[in-house]
């Protein structure tokens, strides 16, 4: 099992993704602080290792939640390894694209798209697809994961 988590200034996105068959498990978005003590009680056992995106700068000006998602991202990996002992690798956003859309103009949109087309789809209720329960930034936490997962294998 792997962590993947699309980090927020506030909330965060997380999937628990099952690396042999790259089905999702456990899936949310969460208060940091909320994800902070699942990282050291829940998942400090059975995850292998954690896929975190990484803010990468493109010479724009930033806001002050680019930065509060940093600080974000340092405690969740610093916590990972002070509890789970184990690897973690950033994952950037254009190499999400790049894996799953093959192009760095892709949208969200399309990146929903490609996970869709690869997986299956979401499902209703009575007939529960793949993605059944994710919406917005639990995608992009999925993306992460399975970015991770291809380039490992």
């Amino acid at each position: 099992m792997i962590l993947a988590i699309d980090p927020g200034n506030i909330e965060s996105a997380y999937c628990v993704i099952d690396k042999n068959n790259y089905k999702p498990v456990e899936f949310g978005k969460i208060d940091n602080n909320q994800l902070i003590e699942l990282i050291n009680t829940r998942f400090s056992k059975g995850i292998e290792s954690l896929a975190i995106e990484m803010v990468a700068s493109y010479g724009m000006p930033v806001g002050k939640e680019v930065f509060e998602t940093c600080v974000w991202i340092g405690r969740f990996v610093q916590e990972f390894i002070n509890y789970v002992s184990l690897k973690h690798s950033f994952i950037y956003r254009k190499d999400e694209k790049i894996n799953l859309c093959g192009s760095m103009k892709a949208k969200d949109s399309n990146i929903r798209q490609a996970l869709i087309d690869r997986f299956g789809g979401v499902g209703t209720k009575k007939n529960k697809g793949w993605f059944y329960g994710f919406k917005a930034d639990i995608w992009s936490a999925y993306a992460v994961g399975i970015t991770y997962l291809d380039r490992s294998n």
